[in-house]
C-alpha cells in the first residue's frame, strides 16, 4: 500500500518519548530543523518518488538523525572513579562546550557539574592524554587544558580550582595519571617535560601539595604510566617501557622502596616483570597490600595475574581465551577492581562483545553478572564494596554512566549519554560477521539500512551504498557501542562495514601482531574484502563502495584508494599520507610506532615510501574528500594539502575542509557537524543522488554534473 507524501511527513514528526522526563525524539533547534527539513524537501520528494514513497533511492532518505541531534544531544561519558564514600565521579566530553571535559558526580548535596567555564580537564601528556583528574577526601585534583597545570577543588568549600603547579612557557610541563600520597603530602604522577620540538623527557615524579616542589621518583625509560602506592605508604608500583616500543608491546613492571631517610626518594627500585614480547598494564594493590595484580598477555590474551612484593609466586587468576585489558592509547584505563580481598570484578571481551563477571581469586572460579549483559560494550570499571560502577553501551542503547549492586541485583544509571531515545524504526541493528582475507580470517561489524519510513526499493536491481569504516590506531577495534553516527548514515539508506581488519586488539597478542610489518598492506586487504563478502553476500552496490577513517585509519582509507581501483570515493579524517614525513614528524609517544608496523627507519626508507600514498597518487581514480585540524601535532596538515594538490593536478574531483584551532580528532559541535554532513554531500554529488538534508555545500573541485 502506498503511503501518500502528507502521511509520510505526520509519520516522521511524530514524538517519541524516554525515561520519566518525557523528552521529545527531537528537541529545540535539532527538531526544527528536521520538521523545516521537512517541508522544504516536499518538492524534493515528490520529483524523486513521482508521488510513490516506495520507490525513494538509498541514499535520498530523510532521517531524524541529524548532525544536529548528534552534537547538540550527545555527552561521551568516560573516566569513572570513586571517592572513599563511594561516591562516583566521570568526566564528560561536551562537543557543544567546544569538546571540553567536564568532571561531574552525583555526590550529595554538589551540583551535577564540578569544574566550571572555562576549566577543561584534559592532559596532553603523550598527546592522547587520559588520566586526567583524581578524587581524594573531598578534594579533586586535575590538569587544565589550556595552561597544562595542576589544580584542586576543594569540595567541600567551593569549587573554584587553586593552581598546584608554576605556570610554564607553552604547556611545556604536563601532568597525567595520579594518585595521593597521604603519607608525604604530595600527587605521584607521571611528569612530562618539553624542554624543546624534539627533547621529551618522562619520569615519575611527586609533586608536593605544600610547595609545588618537584621529586623525581623514576626516570631513564622512555615512558612510564600507573604510578600505584601500596596501603601502607611503603612502597610504590609502575609501568614503563622503551622506543620502539608501545605499550601493547612490551612493557614492564618496576617496584620501589620509599626511603626511610628522606621519605620522598625511592631505593631498591627492580623490575618485577616484563619479558620479551609481553604487554603488562593496570598494576593494583590488594586492599591488605598483600599482593600486587596486574593484566599480563603472555598467553596470547590479556588476562589477570597477581604476585608478592617480592615478585615471587605468580599467580594466573583467571585463564581464559579472552581479554581483560586493551592497548593504552589513554592512561588511566581501569579493567577490574576489589570488592574483598578475595574477589574482584572485572570486564572481558570475546567477539568483540564485553561483557562482566566475578572472580573468586582462591577457586578462580567465574560468575558472569549476567544483569548488565544488556551492555555489550563496557569502559572505566571501578569497584566498591558490593558495587560496580561502569560505562556501559549497546548497538541500540548509548552510553550510560552505571552503578550496579551486585549483592541486591539492583541497577541506577547515574548519567545517559543523551536526553533522547530514538525510534527503533531508525535504529539498524547490527551483525557480527566473519569474513575470508586471504587464508587468514577477519572480523566486522555489519549494519544494514535502516529506516521503516521507506520500504526497502522494490526493484530488485538496486542494491544500497556502502560505506566501509576503517577504526583508527591501527592497534585499536572498533565494538558495538551506540554510534549515532553510524546511524545517521544507515538511517539515510546507506549500508556500513565496521572493520576489525588484522592487527585490531580484542581477538588475542596473535591476530593482533599479525599486522607487524604489514601496515598499508593487511588493513587494506581486509577492509576489501570485507567489502567484496557483502557484496557476494547481496547486500551491497559493487559500483557505489566508500570508504572513510580517521588518523590511522584515514591511512588504510587513502592506500585502499590509492593503490587498488575498488573503491568508488572515499573520505580521510586526519589521515596519514606519507609515512616518512610521520615517521619524522610525529610526537614522541608514537614516534618509533612505525618501526614494528612498516620497518626500521631511516634503514628501511624504501618500504616507508612505497606504502606512502603519496607516492601511488598518480594511479587514483576515484574522488576524495579530506577532513584536517589545523593544530593536529600527530598528523600534521601538510600530509592532507600534498595528497589535495595532487588530486587537483590530476583534476579529480576532490574537497579539503580544514578546521582552525582544532587538533587529532574533531571536539568542538560545529566541525563535527560539518564534517558528517560534508561527507555525505561529498558522496551524494558523486554518485548523482540528491540527499533529503539542507546542509551548507562543500566546495567540489573538478566535479562535473554530467
Amino acid at each position: 500500500m502506498l503511503l501518500s507524501l502528507s502521511s509520510l511527513f505526520l509519520s516522521l514528526i511524530v514524538y517519541h518519548y524516554c525515561y520519566d522526563d518525557k523528552t521529545p525524539l527531537l528537541q529545540c533547534s535539532a527538531r526544527k530543523e528536521y520538521e523545516s527539513d521537512c517541508l522544504d524537501n516536499r518538492l524534493n520528494y515528490e520529483t524523486l518518488t513521482t508521488h510513490s514513497y516506495r520507490t525513494m533511492s538509498y541514499g535520498t532518505w530523510l532521517s531524524p538523525i541529524s548532525s544536529a541531534l548528534i552534537v547538540e544531544n550527545t555527552i561521551t561519558p568516560s573516566e569513572v572513579r570513586l571517592d572513599e564514600n563511594g561516591n562516583a565521579y566521570w568526566l564528560e566530553l561536551r562537543p557543544s562546550e567546544s569538546g571540553r571535559y567536564v568532571i561531574c558526580s552525583n555526590k550529595q548535596p554538589l551540583q551535577k557539574d564540578i569544574l566550571e567555564q572555562p576549566f577543561n580537564a584534559r592532559t596532553r601528556v603523550h598527546e592522547y592524554g587520559g588520566g586526567s583528574y583524581l578524587v581524594k577526601e573531598d578534594v579533586v585534583y586535575f590538569s587544565n587544558f589550556a595552561d597544562q597545570r595542576l589544580y584542586q577543588i576543594n569540595t567541600k568549600e567551593n569549587n573554584v580550582p587553586v593552581p598546584i603547579t608554576e605556570q610554564s612557557e607553552n604547556a611545556s610541563l604536563r601532568y597525567a595519571d595520579y594518585t595521593v600520597d597521604s603519607f608525604r603530602k604530595r600527587l605521584v604522577c607521571v611528569h612530562e617535560v618539553h624542554q624543546g620540538e624534539h627533547d621529551v623527557q618522562n619520569s615519575i615524579a611527586g609533586v608536593s601539595l605544600n610547595d609545588s616542589s618537584i621529586v623525581t621518583l623514576a626516570s631513564g625509560y622512555d615512558f612510564y604510566s600507573s604510578p600505584r602506592i601500596s596501603p601502607d605508604g611503603r612502597y610504590l608500583v609502575w609501568i614503563c617501557w622503551n622506543h620502539p616500543n608501545m605499550p601493547w608491546d612490551q612493557t614492564e613492571l618496576w617496584i620501589g622502596e620509599f626511603s626511610n631517610e628522606d621519605n620522598s626518594s625511592l631505593i631498591n627500585k627492580k623490575k618485577l616483570f616484563g619479558q620479551i614480547d609481553e604487554s603488562i598494564l593496570q598494576p593494583e594493590w590488594s586492599p591488605d597490600g598483600k599482593f600486587i595484580y596486574f593484566v599480563s598477555d603472555k598467553n596470547n590474551w590479556w588476562n589477570i595475574y597477581r604476585t608478592s612484593v617480592d615478585g615471587q609466586n605468580v599467580e594466573h587468576v583467571y585463564d581464559d581465551q579472552a581479554e581483560f585489558g586493551g592497548p593504552s592509547w589513554v592512561f588511566a584505563g581501569t579493567y577490574y577492581g576489589f570488592d574483598s580481598n578475595s574477589n574482584l570484578v572485572s570486564v572481558y571481551w570475546k567477539n568483540g562483545i564485553a561483557k562482566l563477571c566475578r572472580i573468586d581469586v582462591q577457586t578462580k572460579k567465574s560468575t558472569p553478572l549476567t544483569a548488565t549483559e544488556e551492555y555489550t560494550d563496557i569502559r572505566s570499571v571501578r569497584v566498591n564494596k558490593q558495587t560496580v560502577y561502569f560505562v556501559g553501551s549497546s548497538a541500540v542503547k548509548p552510553a550510560e554512566v552505571v552503578e550496579y549492586n551486585f549483592e541486591t541485583n539492583t541497577k541506577n544509571v547515574l548519567f545517559r549519554s543523551t536526553n533522547i531515545t530514538i525510534d527503533p524504526r531508525y535504529l539498524s541493528v547490527p551483525e557480527m560477521i566473519t569474513f575470508k582475507t586471504g587464508n587468514e580470517i577477519a572480523y566486522g561489524i555489519y549494519y544494514p539500512p535502516k529506516n521503516d519510513d521507506y520500504p526497502l526499493p522494490s526493484s530488485t536491481t538496486e542494491l544500497p551504498p556502502l560505506l566501509v569504516r576503517t577504526h583508527g590506531g591501527p592497534t585499536a577495534a572498533t565494538t558495538s557501542a551506540f554510534n549515532l553516527r553510524i546511524q545517521y548514515w544507515t538511517s539515510r539508506g546507506f549500508a556500513l562495514l565496521d572493520v576489525n581488519y588484522r592487527g585490531s586488539t580484542g581477538y588475542g597478542r596473535k591476530f593482533r601482531d599479525s599486522l607487524k610489518d604489514h601496515w598499508g598492506i593487511y588493513d587494506v586487504q581486509d577492509a576489501i574484502a570485507g567489502a567484496e563478502y557483502l557484496v557476494q553476500q547481496n547486500k551491497a552496490d559493487r559500483n557505489r563502495l566508500t570508504i572513510d577513517g580517521g588518523s590511522a585509519g584515514g591511512y588504510t582509507t587513502l592506500c585502499a584508494l590509492t593503490m587498488y581501483d575498488f573503491f568508488s570515493a572515499g573520505a580521510s579524517h586526519y589521515g596519514v599520507s606519507d609515512l616518512e614525513l610521520l615517521a619524522k614528524d610525529t610526537h614522541k609517544f608514537e614516534s618509533r610506532y612505525l618501526d614494528r608496523l612498516v620497518g626500521d627507519y631511516p634503514a628501511q626508507r624504501d618500504i616507508y615510501i612505497e606504502r606512502s600514498p603519496m607516492t601511488h597518487v598518480k594511479k587514483v581514480s576515484k574522488p576524495i574528500i579530506f577532513f584536517q585540524g589545523s593544530e593536529d601535532k600527530i598528523v600534521l596538515p601538510s600530509q592532507a594539502e600534498i595528497m589535495v594538490n595532487a588530486l587537483r593536478e590530476k583534476h579529480l574531483p576532490v574537497a579539503y575542509v580544514l578546521f582552525d584551532g582544532e587538533q587529532h580528532g574533531f571536539r568542538k559541535a560545529e566541525n563535527i557537524r560539518r564534517s558528517l554532513d560534508g561527507q555525505f554531500y561529498f558522496f551524494s554529488r558523486i554518485f548523482h543522488f540528491q540527499m533529503a538534508d539542507r546542509v551548507e555545500p562543500i566546495e567540489i573541485e573538478n566535479l562535473s554534473d554530467d
